[in-house]
């Protein structure tokens, strides 16, 4: 497939465009400093763009069949962010205007406030509150999605606390919620590794059950 990712010079984006490449994919690479992105392939192109303006993105996305998100942006504690939902609507902008239909895009347990509630003690106290911020404007992106999006095949994907290291090949479980819980009903685990969330993310572009929904995953 032809595959544009976003973020690609982050910690999972990398991830992401090293698996595209070796699972055969063509890779358009967004980013804001090419020179970040050290990879190198005859698939893959890497161009600048800006992420908040469709006019910037239209030209990448022309021809492409999907669109991958890993975009993350600052913490910001006492103010609002605003920027998970400003870029989506820039993307979503720019794959109508290419006839693009689909797009699959991170974001993380717990973007809704009370979800939380069954989370371990120092992630409801001392972990949730400083990206509390954030998550907030995941929901938001999430229910822009759900809301105003139903013409394009989007799923967003969920992932817990990430870990900075490669794929593994644990079982993969996923839960139509905000987080994957236990049998009794607390989440299974904390963690999962950037490399799993990047082979989560590419396993969707042939599957079907999570389009136009939100997916929590998780490994164990």
């Amino acid at each position: 497939m032809k595959v544009v990712v976003l973020g690609a010079t982050g910690q999972t984006g990398q991830f992401l465009v090293r698996q595209a490449l070796q699972q055969g994919h063509v890779v358009t690479a967004v980013v804001r400093t090419p020179s970040k992105l050290t990879i190198h392939h005859d698939d893959l192109k890497v161009v600048q763009a800006d992420i908040f303006s469709a006019d910037s993105l239209v030209e990448h996305f022309n021809e492409q069949d999907v669109v991958m998100s890993c975009l993350g942006f600052p913490i910001s504690i006492f103010s609002q962010v605003t920027r998970y939902t400003e870029s989506m609507k820039a993307i979503v902008a720019s794959m109508r205007l290419a006839k693009v239909k689909r797009i699959i895009a991170m974001t993380s347990w717990y973007t809704q406030t009370e979800s939380a509630q069954q989370a371990s003690w120092v992630v409801r106290w001392l972990l949730i509150p400083m990206i509390r911020t954030l998550l907030n404007n995941m929901y938001e992106m999430e229910n822009y999605l759900t809301e105003e999006c139903m013409d394009l095949d989007w799923t967003t994907v969920r992932p817990p606390e990430l870990q900075n290291a490669p794929e593994t090949d644990k079982e993969m479980l996923t839960y139509d919620g905000y987080f994957v819980p236990d049998q009794d009903g607390n989440p299974i685990t904390n963690a999962v590794t950037r490399g799993d969330v990047a082979r989560f993310m590419l396993s969707q572009l042939n599957e079907d059950t999570w389009v136009k929904k939100s997916v929590a995953m998780v490994t164990v």
